[in-house]
């Protein structure tokens, strides 16, 4: 339509260019092998997407305890039933998650005192529009997990709604506020290393690979550089 913003296809150029660059960084050597290595697509450990399904099943409908106690099983299954070759192929190791468990473990237990904080002084802090809250919550998001701080935000907002000026309310808090908290929540944990335990995750498991990465602030750099332009049409469009 005239006028609108055409957001995925400045996303899929900004792709485009990074991977010109570092295309363009390639020695000849690691070229010509593109060119001549090849291997037909081949699937193993299919058997693994059986206990891929159990755990979501787990986490989506099972109650606890028995919800940690199939997930376990799952886990133990893949295990023995899984492809020892596929996973030596792989070069799989315990290393990564057992960095991020680490690393999230103090993630968590340092953010505490900082939610508290959230969760008391928030409706003081001058937070009271969409945009705001959209990246505000996106901001602290970038760094601590998404979970505890949309829960926070989301009390925040509720704490002033005596602010909200007409609109649809959605668990007692105005629909554009909660849509901004959740849109800054999710969106902005791609913004950092640590925003969410997956990003972390492939920066582990590659540098495992003997893969270099960006560092983290070298992250931010490209992180930004493609999802800023996004998070400003965001607001602009529907903030």
């Amino acid at each position: 339509m005239a006028g609108m913003v055409d957001h995925g296809g400045h996303a899929a150029r900004s792709v485009w260019r990074v991977d010109t660059i570092m295309h363009a960084r390639e020695s000849p050597q690691a070229l010509q092998l593109d060119r001549t290595h090849l291997e037909p697509l081949r699937l193993q450990g299919s058997i693994n997407f059986l206990f891929l399904a159990l755990v979501v099943t787990a986490v989506a409908l099972v109650p606890a305890p028995w919800r940690l106690l199939l997930m376990l099983a799952a886990t133990g299954g893949s295990l023995f039933l899984g492809e020892t070759a596929a996973r030596h192929a792989n070069q799989f190791t315990y290393a990564p998650i057992s960095e991020v468990a680490i690393l999230f473990l103090g993630i968590f237990l340092t953010m505490i005192p900082a939610l508290e904080f959230l969760d008391q002084h928030g409706a003081s802090l001058g937070v009271n529009t969409p945009a705001r809250f959209f990246w505000v919550t996106g901001a602290f998001s970038s760094f601590l997990d998404n979970a505890p701080t949309y829960v926070t935000f989301f009390e925040a907002a509720r704490a002033q709604t005596n602010l909200a000026l007409g609109g649809t309310m959605v668990a007692g808090v105005p629909d554009l506020w909660l849509k901004a908290i959740s849109l800054g929540a999710v969106f902005m944990g791609a913004n950092s290393y640590i925003g969410n335990g997956p990003n972390f995750m492939v920066k582990a498991v590659a540098e495992e690979a003997g893969i270099k990465m960006p560092s983290f602030f070298g992250y931010m750099v490209y992180s930004g550089f493609i999802l800023m332009p996004l998070f400003v049409g965001i607001t602009l469009l529907v903030f």
